[in-house]
């Protein structure tokens, strides 16, 4: 759960510094319609002029560079608050009731306040443009590495980064990179198929599966690889759709051959309720081993087109 600085202000011991309200407030910023009519009009007429031209080929990537470009100032903003909090501590510990200490105090307090609404405005922002490009392009929107978190709007649409999931909850921090729910993992490969029907046929069954899991556990958080193509994409976008918070376990290129069996470690240290299993290769046939081992159950979707092997060939 992320953790306002309103309310880190109030855990903290002020010993009579009075604090006045934050500088800035929500009507200092774009208002949502405007910010999703101004966003649905540029993304129109952005991708109506490539329509036809040799760019449009290049069009998923101009739309995913569009997103980004509100993720990185959010993130700026994030981390400008993280320093403007950090040095508060450290004045709030220092205290000794002078003018000019109180005055930095104040200084510092303002600084903290106005990242935060701009980080918030700005994440906003990159929600409505994601939402634009799941639209355009059927896939939600990831960042390269890292964490696409929504402080305002808790985990509707947040995708974690494992490692920053896996800190968070190693130090015990009701923090924005830690979404409280139970985890089910899902793991699938890329997997060809002879026909766009049979493709659609596949991916309706990721989602009707996903959808049958989450029946079962209202406070699914989904964890998976975060491939941007192949099976983590479309478990990916249904959870976008379906507002339900994800943890993407990306792959660490420095571990070589085995990134893959680490990454399984890894997920199955969350004690997931459920390992969804879709065709993969031989790294997902080890994750659904050492699933059961451990007696977690494992809901089996690597037959054909995603079904279940076990199941009669009609």
């Amino acid at each position: 759960m992320h953790t306002t600085f309103a309310d880190q202000l109030a855990g903290l011991d002020f010993a009579g510094f009075s604090i006045d309200p934050a500088p800035v407030s929500s009507s200092d910023f774009p208002v949502r319609e405007a910010v999703i009519q101004t966003l649905d009009a540029v993304w129109s007429d952005l991708f109506a002029l490539v329509s036809g031209t040799a760019l449009e080929t290049d069009a998923e990537d101009l739309g995913w560079a569009f997103v980004n470009l509100f993720h990185r100032f959010a993130a700026r903003k994030s981390a400008a608050l993280d320093r403007a909090t950090d040095e508060v501590r450290a004045l709030v510990a220092t205290a000794d009731g002078s003018e000019i200490h109180t005055h930095e105090l104040e200084t510092q307090v303002e600084r903290a306040q106005c990242a935060e609404g701009a980080m918030l405005a700005l994440e906003e922002m990159r929600e409505v443009a994601a939402s634009l490009y799941l639209n355009e392009f059927g896939s939600s929107w990831k960042p390269v590495s890292s964490s696409r978190l929504n402080h305002s709007a808790m985990f509707t649409s947040a995708l974690v980064e494992g490692r920053d999931f896996l800190r968070a909850r190693s130090e015990a921090k009701r923090r924005a990179a830690m979404p409280e729910g139970t985890p089910v993992v899902f793991a699938g490969g890329r997997t060809g198929h002879a026909s766009e029907a049979d493709a659609l046929t596949f991916a309706n069954n990721v989602w009707k599966v996903l959808d049958k899991v989450r029946d079962r556990v209202p406070d699914m958080v989904l964890v998976h690889g975060g491939d941007t193509k192949g099976s983590d994409r479309l478990a990916s976008s249904w959870a976008e759709r379906r507002n339900v918070p994800q943890v993407s376990f990306s792959l660490d290129a420095r571990l070589g051959a085995r990134a893959g069996f680490k990454r399984n470690e890894r997920m199955l240290s969350l004690d997931p309720r459920y390992v969804i299993a879709f065709p993969g290769n031989g790294v997902l046939e080890r994750l659904v081993i050492e699933a059961k081992s451990r007696r977690i159950t494992v809901v089996d979707r690597r037959g054909p087109l995603g079904t279940n092997p076990k199941a009669p060939v009609c």
